[in-house]
C-alpha cells in the first residue's frame, strides 16, 4: 500500500511539473507592489528602471544561448516586432542557472542574440534567477509574499512571466510553452 501511495504521489508531482502554466488565483489582489520598484542593468551595463515600463504589458523571460529552448528567441523577436507598438514589450534576462547553458559574458550574449536571432527586444545583464543569489526582481516574481499572487519557481530557461500594465504578475508559462502560444497572444491582444 505504501508503494502504491508513493507511486500516486510521484505521478501527481510529475503531472504538476509538466503543466503549461502555473495557476494563478485571480481573486487575489496584489498588496505588495509591482515590478516597477526594481532596477536592473541592461546588457550594456546601463541602469534600467523597471518603472519605465509602466502602462505596458511585459513578458519577462530568462534566456540561455546553449539550451534546447534557445530557438524560442526567434518567436520572441517575432511577437516583439508585431506588438511592440501596442503597449507590449519583452525583457530578456540571461541566466546561467541551468546546466551552465549561458556561460558567456554580456558582450558574448549580445553578439549571439543579434547575429543568430536578430534580437532587438531589450536584453538585460546576466543575473541569477534562482538560489541564494537570486536577483530581487525574480524573488518578487516567484514569491507570493512579494508578488501577492503566486509562489512558483523558475524550472528552466525560457520561463515566461506575463506582467499586467500595472506591473503586477498575470501569468507564468513554463519553458515548453512557445512565446507565440495562443493563450499568450490572447493576453497580449486583450484590451
Amino acid at each position: 500500500m505504501k508503494k502504491f501511495f508513493l507511486s500516486i504521489v510521484s505521478l501527481i508531482t510529475l503531472a504538476c511539473t509538466n503543466q503549461k502554466q502555473a495557476k494563478i488565483d485571480t481573486t487575489t489582489t496584489n498588496p505588495k507592489g509591482s515590478i516597477y520598484q526594481y532596477s536592473v542593468q541592461d546588457i550594456d551595463g546601463n541602469d534600467f528602471e523597471m518603472s519605465e515600463l509602466e502602462g505596458k504589458k511585459v513578458m519577462i523571460v530568462n534566456t540561455a544561448s546553449k539550451c534546447g529552448f534557445t530557438p524560442q528567441y526567434e518567436q520572441l523577436e517575432e511577437i516583439y516586432q508585431k506588438y511592440k507598438d501596442d503597449n507590449f514589450t519583452i525583457i530578456g534576462f540571461p541566466a546561467n542557472n541551468f546546466m551552465s547553458q549561458e556561460p558567456g559574458s554580456n558582450e558574448d550574449i549580445k553578439e549571439f542574440c543579434t547575429l543568430n536571432y536578430g534580437v532587438t527586444f531589450p536584453m538585460m545583464s546576466k543575473i541569477s534567477v534562482k538560489g541564494d543569489d537570486m536577483h530581487p526582481l525574480y524573488q518578487y516574481l516567484t514569491k507570493k509574499d512579494q508578488n501577492g499572487v503566486l509562489d512558483n519557481e523558475v524550472k528552466w530557461n525560457f520561463q515566461k512571466y506575463l506582467i499586467n500594465e500595472d506591473g503586477t504578475l498575470a501569468h507564468v508559462f513554463y519553458s515548453k510553452t512557445l512565446p507565440n502560444d495562443e493563450e499568450i497572444i490572447r493576453w497580449i491582444e486583450a484590451k
